[in-house]
């Protein structure tokens, strides 16, 4: 009798107690339905003899999602083979999805929509964006000739490889001519403006959507920094270096252009002028000649103008790149800004035999218009030489950044990484025992 009794009292515990669970999930699957309704995605399923109720939008116990981490450190860009073609910055099927619409237009004789600048008319909201850009590259070039009267810089004469340090590195990875010969060793010389801004120059045109340089007349065009080409066609009115400016777009069908507003006769290349005038600071020649050494406090402050300089040169030039073409050769460093490439027979890199010294022209990116040139980073200037044993441990960063750092700069975040300054080199007989 007492088994009974204490039977039906632990049924009518256990009968109150479902209750109270079945009322508190009811509730908890009511405000699910809230938070799904108001733009939460929520899970609720109640049936007999089992409840769940959860919502997939918690963060609790969760790791943070793979972008919102900061890394702490990054492997150096990819070295690109010679021996190899460039791969596409845009994949090819996209490119010839775009050709084959391009045709098929073209076949049933409608005009290619062309938008500005690709139909040769200026865009008004990026003329601001050139002239700071092309301001921004003459405090860069001034700064950096500063910065090296006071920062030693070695560069390889065999190779592109330069080193910003008291002394040069002892690392073994040079690929020159006769590298076998000092087994990799560099063979350094004294370094230049142009090692650590390296000039990637392009042809003026006073009409990009006029005749194309041909191999006899590559020597009527004048060469300057790509930069700044692509900063006249975008809008900076330069009086040596004149542009035409259309009011009327031109016409396309498919490939062929159809109505270029008439030829214009291009001006005569302008004669050399003297160091007074303003387009040789758009030039890094004989920048360290024309610009005297900075007193030693002004030296951070130069640094840290010289490292905005830079950054704000390459957020603009990106920039102006997704607007303006710009071509590069996928064999050779050569770049042409211009809705198409030029025919000068210049190319001497992989197979230029099979094209006829032509250059194989593709769309530019920035790293090709503006290079980084990463150079290893130096943890104590003054210290001893880099090794070879212990490379895995130094870090790289762009050779403008490495030198402003070593002026005083305040290095930017995105660079750090990279750089892998939290990481302490060991000595040459502690590494056997690091992991």
């Amino acid at each position: 009798m007492f088994h009974s009794d204490s039977s039906a009292d632990q049924g009518s515990i256990f009968y109150v107690f479902s209750s109270l669970v079945v009322s508190h999930m009811h509730q908890l699957c009511f405000s699910s339905t809230i938070f799904r309704h108001t733009g939460h995605h929520t899970n609720c399923s109640l049936g007999p003899g089992s409840f769940a109720c959860f919502d997939r939008n918690s963060t609790h116990g969760r790791k943070p999602k793979k972008r919102d981490r900061i890394p702490q450190n990054v492997e150096f860009p990819p070295v690109l083979p010679k021996n190899k073609k460039k791969p596409y910055p845009i994949p090819l099927k996209k490119i010839q999805e775009a050709g084959r619409a391009d045709k098929k237009l073209a076949q049933m004789g409608i005009e290619k929509p062309l938008e500005p600048p690709k139909n040769g008319v200026l865009v008004p909201e990026f003329v601001p964006l050139a002239h700071q850009v092309l301001d921004a590259w003459k405090v860069l070039i001034k700064g950096l000739a500063q910065l090296l009267h006071v920062i030693p810089v070695h560069a390889c004469s065999e190779c592109s490889m330069i080193h910003v340090a008291e002394t040069h590195n002892e690392i073994q990875d040079c690929y020159g001519p006769t590298s076998a010969s000092r087994r990799s060793y560099h063979s350094w010389v004294k370094g230049s403006i142009n090692d650590v801004l390296v000039p990637i120059d392009s042809y003026h045109m006073y009409d990009p959507f006029g005749h194309r340089i041909k191999h006899e007349t590559r020597f009527n065009y004048d060469r300057i920094p790509a930069i700044v080409e692509l900063c006249i066609q975008a809008g900076v009115n330069i009086p040596e270096y004149p542009a035409r400016r259309r009011k009327r777009p031109i016409r396309m069908i498919g490939r062929k252009v159809i109505d270029i507003g008439g030829y214009v006769e291009e001006p005569k290349p302008h004669i050399p002028v003297d160091k007074e005038s303003s387009i040789v600071d758009l030039d890094t020649h004989q920048a360290l000649e024309r610009f005297p050494p900075p007193p030693i406090l002004d030296v951070p402050k130069i640094a840290q103008e010289t490292i905005n300089a830079y950054e704000k040169v390459k957020w603009g030039v990106t920039k102006l790149m997704k607007k303006y073409t710009v071509k590069a050769c996928g064999y050779c460093s050569e770049v042409h800004v211009g809705p198409w490439g030029h025919n000068a027979k210049l190319c001497g890199a992989f197979k230029h035999q099979w094209r006829d010294g032509k250059h194989g022209w593709q769309d530019a990116t920035v790293e090709e218009m503006f290079p980084p040139n990463y150079v290893w980073h130096v943890q104590d200037p003054k210290g001893p030489p880099l090794k070879s044993s212990l490379r895995r441990y130094y870090g790289k960063a762009p050779a403008v950044v490495e030198v402003c750092l070593q002026a005083g700069a305040i290095v930017p975040d995105k660079y750090k990484p990279m750089m892998r300054m939290d990481i302490v080199v060991p000595e040459n007989e502690e590494t056997r025992f690091v992991a």
